[in-house]
């Protein structure tokens, strides 16, 4: 060889010494940077709030059964022995429920008995012992998950979580000498080859556990003699750097195990809750080794697509368990012939679309996007699973009845419905379509529609906020009415186009009058109105016009919700959430959702109002209500409809529960409803079967009962409820009394107690009494069931002349009883 070529050599092997060595620093550094920084976009995962066991809730067996089987659990036919189970007794439930980290505490898996009287939970007692458990949270149910633009989904696991059957499973599998080699296997790619060469196919690959984490987390998946230099090269990289648990555990949430719908499903945690529907610490060892067998070919295995492919394929697992020692063959016989204990593929697109969509549009006012879909956050919300069936059977029932009931069109009603806890703002319920899974236009949050008459307790508010200038006994003018507008004259009208002259307040409210509530408007102010709704928590702008009074502005279900959550909860008013607590995926407390509560309105002016909207539901335009629960004191609500019936609303409540409901149409067409033969009867669903009850509103200091004439609007006068007032009532004309030269009869005086109703006022502002009732002195004068319960009649003053000629007396008597006889 020339000494020139020598040289060119040297360089040459120079040039690619550097080379390799550059490309295994870069490989080096590739592999490090990804393997210690974020090696996974972890979608964020949604909770519904967890459901409660406690003595004397309402619920019923059925309903705790339909909870069971959405988080998963399995019905079994003896006592449950093992998470994720449960069985009926009579009527009892045994279950054996799930850990599970909230976060603030970790309620551990327990065994307990749920006892039913009825259609309520009599007694919650744990399954060891004879004592009762005060309260019980299960599990949450997972509704919705926010992936990164790539689909991947996983439930990150640490590997002291594995249970160290599924360890053995997937290295006496996919990697049998895992912790003998360093990256790369040449015994078992030989083996590999050798056992495929006899089998006529691919039964075994060569690929280390190492390889293969490699491949999924660095490389694609192009088959070429590079890429396999390249895998083999940085798999040794990796096993320079970081110990065996550290790479096992890394593979353990990388593996691709799976399709879900549009998901892809990586790691073990994950996929013991889709197929099993337990957490991976609760898996038993077929399951295992199903686990373990999918991990060659995900689809091929899939158990719910092929499900004797997957059993093949376990019982292969399991063999292979045999084989390195870690399982008797007896007891793999067994195990073979039992089945492969998938539970059903739950839908994993969230059931409750409207809602999902509020908690994304609040967290967004926190989170950016990609903390929100790549982080692994998990959001605890204030929705109760309840409560949102009850909404949407309400609607997707309702809606179709509706429609046959009134003769429209099939399916040209559309509605939507939000249920809010007064006291906290929690958004326990949110629809915003007739089909409640339907992921499209969101009417709960976006349809701004007119309110109609859902407007009109903000007005009556106001008043009621200056006492004593306005009560509940105010006189208000219910006749024709013209307000000049700049296009020209306005003419309010009432519902039932009548004019009533002369109307309480209160009744004006409760019978939802429309002339008394302009001209009340009108003299507060349209200015004072708006205070008084931004106050309520209104926030949309709004044109200053008169029709603001009757609701000819719209907002959407959900800001009609917060609105009356601020009257509901007696003035104070707390922004509508959805969101509790948000954690990061290791349990790391991100931030905190607490109610925030201010108080917007005075305290007694709302007492006053919803002692009208109590009114409402007994005698007004909510008495319909009546046919689907008992309404008295402590419910309350109102009616809302547009012109010509284009929308129909209702927002009814207790002291801890909100419920508005909207229906109407998409293009805006009548639909012929009105808020008492729509939204109502909608909202009567939704309270029958959640079973609400009138709830006595708390009474504020600084109010006073008193009796009112509700002809009059002033309080009794003097005498007037200790004597019953008179009416003179002419009798039938006597000639006896004449023609035996007596006197005519004189009119006879009746006694009648005005029907005088008890009013709330604010300390100080009713008004003055009537005047005096005169005093009934004859005792004739009043009828056997004259006077008021409980107040005895003064006695008859004695007449001077009674004894003067008793025996003309008595003829003349005798004679005016004939004369009556005739």
């Amino acid at each position: 060889m020339s000494k020139r070529l020598a040289v060119i050599l040297g360089i040459l092997g120079l040039v690619f010494s550097l080379g390799a060595v550059a490309s295994l620093l870069y490989l080096d550094k590739q592999v490090t940077s990804r393997f210690e920084g974020k090696r996974w976009q972890v979608p964020a995962r949604v909770y519904a709030r967890p459901l409660e066991l406690f003595s004397g809730r309402p619920l019923s067996e059925d309903e705790l059964v339909n909870s069971l089987g959405r988080l998963g659990y399995r019905a079994v036919s003896s006592e449950p022995g093992r998470p994720g189970q449960y069985s009926r007794n009579g009527h009892s439930l045994e279950i054996h429920s799930r850990a599970f980290d909230f976060g603030d505490i970790r309620e551990p898996a327990q065994a307990l008995r749920v006892d039913f009287a009825g259609d309520r939970i009599s007694r919650v007692r744990a399954l060891d012992s004879a004592g009762n458990m005060e309260r019980v949270r299960l599990e949450p149910e997972e509704i919705g998950v926010f992936y990164p633009k790539i689909q991947e989904d996983r439930i990150l696991v640490k590997l002291k979580d594995v249970p160290k059957s599924l360890i053995s499973a997937i290295v006496a599998t996919e990697d049998r000498r895992f912790y003998e080699h360093h990256g790369v296997d040449l015994r078992g790619i030989l083996r590999a080859l050798v056992h495929n060469a006899q089998a006529g196919r691919t039964v075994e690959g060569g690929s280390t556990l190492t390889q293969q984490l490699v491949k999924n987390l660095y490389l694609s998946s192009e088959r070429s003699l590079w890429r396999k230099l390249r895998e083999a090269a940085m798999a040794m990289l990796l096993e320079m750097h970081y110990s065996k648990d550290e790479i096992l555990e890394a593979y353990l949430n990388e593996i691709y195990l799976g399709q879900d719908g549009s998901r892809s499903i990586h790691g073990v945690g994950l996929a013991s809750r889709v197929y099993f529907g337990v957490s991976l610490k609760d898996i038993n060892l077929e399951q295992a080794a199903l686990l373990a067998g999918m991990i060659q070919a995900p689809n091929l295995y899939n158990p719910y697509r092929n499900a004797s492919n997957a059993r093949k394929r376990r019982n292969e697992v399991l063999d292979k368990l045999v084989a390195v020692g870690y399982l008797d063959s007896a007891r793999a016989e067994r195990l073979k012939r039992g089945s492969l204990e998938v539970v059903r593929a739950r839908k994993t697109l969230g059931p409750t679309p409207a809602f999902l969509d509020l908690v994304r549009r609040q967290l967004r006012q926190v989170y950016d996007e990609d903390t929100l879909t790549a982080d692994g956050l998990r959001i605890f919300t204030t929705l109760d699973l309840p409560t949102q069936r009850t909404l949407e059977a309400a609607i997707a029932k309702g809606l179709p009845d509706l429609e046959r009931r009134h003769r429209l069109p099939r399916g040209s009603l559309q509605g939507a419905g939000a249920v809010i806890h007064p006291a906290t703002g929690e958004v326990l319920a949110l629809v915003g379509d007739r089909q409640p899974d339907y992921a499209g236009f969101n009417r709960a949050l976006d349809a701004v529609r007119p309110i109609g008459s859902l407007i009109k307790p903000a007005v009556y508010l106001t008043a009621l906020s200056r006492p004593p200038q306005y009560t509940l006994a105010t006189v208000l003018d219910d006749s024709p009415l013209v307000w000049k507008v700049a296009d020209g004259d306005w003419k309010p009208e009432n519902y039932d186009r009548r004019f009533r002259g002369p109307v309480l307040l209160e009744r004006a409210l409760y019978t939802s009058l429309n002339v008394p509530t302009v001209r009340l408007g009108q003299a507060l102010g349209l200015p004072a109105v708006f205070d008084t709704l931004r106050a309520l928590g209104v926030r949309r702008n709004m044109p200053a016009t008169p029709s603001l009074l009757l609701g000819a502005h719209g907002l959407t279900p959900l800001e009609v919700g917060q609105m009356y959550q601020t009257i509901a909860n007696g003035g104070y008013r707390t922004a509508v959430r959805s969101i509790q607590a948000v954690y990061t995926a290791d349990g790391k407390l991100v931030g905190r959702y607490p109610a925030k509560t201010v108080e917007a309105v005075d305290p007694r002016a709302v007492y006053l109002l919803n002692a009208a909207l109590e009114r409402v539901m007994q005698v007004g335009t909510g008495a319909a209500a009546s046919q689907y629960i008992p309404v008295g004191a402590g419910l309350a609500g109102k009616t809302g409809t547009t012109n010509d019936m284009r929308d129909s609303w209702f927002a009814g409540y207790n002291r801890d529960w909100l419920g508005v409901v909207w229906v109407g149409r998409d293009d805006n067409r009548p639909a012929g409803l009105s808020g008492s033969e729509g939204a109502l009867q909608i909202w009567g669903r939704m309270a029958r079967d959640l079973r609400v009850r009138p709830k006595p509103l708390r009474r504020p200091a600084g109010i006073e009962v008193l009796p009112i004439d509700p002809a009059t609007g002033l309080q009794p006068g003097p005498n007037c409820l200790e004597q019953p007032a008179q009416v003179t009532v002419m009798p039938a004309f006597n000639p006896f009394d004449t023609l035996f030269g007596g006197q005519p009869a004189q009119p006879e005086v009746r006694v009648i107690h005005p029907d005088y109703v008890n009013v709330p006022f604010i300390t100080g502002s009713a008004p003055p009494p009537a005047e005096p009732c005169p005093i009934v002195t004859t005792e004739s004068q009043l009828p056997a069931d004259a006077g008021v319960p409980g107040n005895e009649p003064q006695a008859p003053a004695p007449d001077q002349n009674q004894n003067r000629d008793p025996m003309g007396n008595a003829i003349q008597n005798l004679i005016r009883g004939l004369g009556n006889m005739f």
